[in-house]
């Protein structure tokens, strides 16, 4: 399974917390045959199965919630896909410069791709093109 660090980030920081404040729930929580990996394919395969394309954050917490709560759960195969997480994501200074760096690069090579298209890309003959002759139309 291929999924943002954040949003598995997201789920474990939601559950640690809930484990925190809520006794019943840190006991299922802390179950050895359960983890975040198995919670996450189990919520990506819910999503899928529902046909839809965005959650509010407790439908999603609700779904990690119970696949901890029942003890036989369908997990479901690994499923490979890109999520999107609409919480605002603060970066490093590293992490920044390294964007401003990678953005520049990918600037550059496309402004040089541009240019070499437009060196190597043949002239268009216009249609009525007579090869400098001057046509006289009557």
């Amino acid at each position: 399974m291929k999924v943002s660090t954040h949003f598995q980030t997201e789920i474990q920081s939601y559950l640690e917390q809930r484990a925190e404040y809520d006794e019943l729930f840190a006991r299922s929580y802390r179950n050895p045959l359960k983890n975040i990996e198995d919670c996450i394919t189990y919520i990506l395969n819910y999503v899928q199965k529902s046909g839809c394309n965005g959650f509010s954050d407790d439908e999603i917490f609700g779904q990690a919630v119970h696949y901890y709560d029942e003890t036989d759960i369908e997990v479901g195969k690994p499923i490979d896909c890109k999520v999107i997480v609409n919480h605002h994501v603060e970066l490093t200074e590293e992490e920044k410069t390294e964007a401003r760096k990678e953005a520049i690069k990918r600037a550059e090579n496309e402004a040089y791709s541009r240019m070499t298209k437009r060196k190597t890309a043949p002239k268009k003959e216009s249609i009525n093109s007579n090869n400098g002759q001057m046509t006289l139309l009557f």
